[in-house]
């Protein structure tokens, strides 16, 4: 989950081909990112009986990358301003591919983690940088617009993209799951270093404010979506082990089963903008966090249902629409009211608060699943987080005058 502008798709709008070539080499890296998260849950159970690990063990290979993600969020924007955008994308580009190499060479799970957490911490100067560079190369308008609605698309889509390699690339052998970005970052890579423009020089460094958490819509949106992203990514964990554990699904299986639980996000982001002006965000935001809460509830009573079709795939499709009702609401809620100078590191500490509720949860769920008693426990704490974000989401107060 990754914030963008509200994408709303602009007729008339005419590109020649090398803009959209840094289009597609910028939205590439947002697919990249999106696969990473997805490819890894698919694959936990396969890793965990490899190397013997328990699901507490094992959920670090995707809370990793969160905790490296938000770790250098907050400075990444001031990294970039000192070194160049372009400079910054690239190098964290060319990481990126040799810790995948890396990750396909390791012979054990501590340095699995540990690419996770550096891939992690590229993403943070890919994600933010890419958008900052699409803000810079289309102007304000329909143009800007129907880029970030590409962009936003691609993010969207790479969530079922990894679910379904993941699949494929557990029946070869595991080590393709950590091997095969590298390729992929290599043309972005060498796409980037061809396409994308060259820049006069780094500015001055400035780190993200604590004082933005205070104003504006920001405070309760980055809680909202720090509850939504966490829920959500503990809730699949759940479902995965007990898929491969309790039904006996191959990881192909898994993945197919899963795919309610992204591809109508991936077919609702270029309405978003569309539906925030016919409902308005609050109440989008409202139905994005209540949703899912109807879903971890129905979850909790039958946690161990034995049946696909009646217990989890409901749970599945009320959890992803509270995702189509508020992934973009959210984003757009959080920087409302606040000066242009101020958005960036507003998006930056919204992006921080999104990958740090899965860094936080997903240990703890996992802690459950592991040493409690069945899942229930684990259900329950994903429930009253769930709950959480639906009070943070309501939670309204008077609007107050930037100082």
């Amino acid at each position: 989950m990754t914030a963008t502008a509200v994408p709303v798709p602009e007729a008339g709008v005419r590109w020649d081909a090398r803009q959209w070539s840094r289009l597609l080499v910028l939205s590439g890296n947002m697919l990249l990112d999106a696969i990473e998260v997805s490819v890894i849950l698919i694959a936990l159970p396969t890793l965990a009986a490899r190397f013997d690990l328990t699901p507490w063990g094992a959920q670090w290979l995707m809370s990793g990358f969160a905790l490296g993600f938000a770790a250098l969020l907050l400075v990444g924007p001031a990294l970039c301003a000192r070194i160049g955008r372009r400079r910054a994308y690239l190098g964290a580009m060319l990481l990126f591919g040799v810790a995948s190499l890396a990750g396909g060479l390791a012979g054990g799970p501590a340095l699995l983690i540990a690419v996770r957490v550096v891939k992690g911490c590229c993403a943070a100067l890919t994600a933010p940088t890419g958008l900052a560079i699409i803000n810079d190369l289309f102007p304000e308008g329909p143009e800007r617009r129907r880029a970030l609605s590409v962009y936003s698309m691609f993010g969207a889509a790479g969530f079922t993209a990894g679910l379904l390699l993941a699949g494929g690339l557990l029946e070869a052998d595991w080590r393709w799951v950590f091997v095969f970005p590298a390729p992929v970052a290599l043309v972005l890579l060498v796409a980037g270093a061809y396409v994308l423009p060259r820049e006069q020089g780094g500015g001055p460094a400035r780190l993200p404010s604590p004082a933005l958490l205070r104003r504006g819509g920001l405070p309760r949106s980055a809680l909202g979506a720090a509850c939504l992203n966490g829920t959500y990514q503990a809730l699949l964990l759940l479902v995965v082990f007990r898929m491969a554990e309790g039904f006996g699904w191959s990881p192909w299986r898994s993945a197919l089963a899963l795919l309610p639980a992204c591809v109508p996000l991936a077919l609702s982001v270029p309405f978003a903008g569309r539906l925030i002006a016919r409902y308005g965000a609050h109440r989008l935001v409202t139905l994005g966090a209540l949703f899912p809460l109807l879903g971890y509830v129905l979850h909790l009573a039958r946690p161990e249902s034995g049946s696909y079709a009646l217990g989890t795939l409901p749970v599945l499709l009320l959890v992803e629409a509270g995702f189509c009702c508020a992934f973009v609401a959210l984003n757009a809620r959080a920087t409302a009211g606040l000066d242009p100078a101020d958005r960036g590191a507003a998006v930056s500490l919204y992006q921080a608060a999104v990958q740090l509720g899965a860094a936080v949860l997903l240990p703890l769920v996992a802690l459950l699943l592991t040493y409690g008693s069945g899942p229930r426990p684990a259900a329950a704490l994903v429930t009253a987080v769930g709950a959480l974000g639906l009070v943070a989401v309501l939670a309204r107060r008077p609007a107050r005058t930037a100082p």
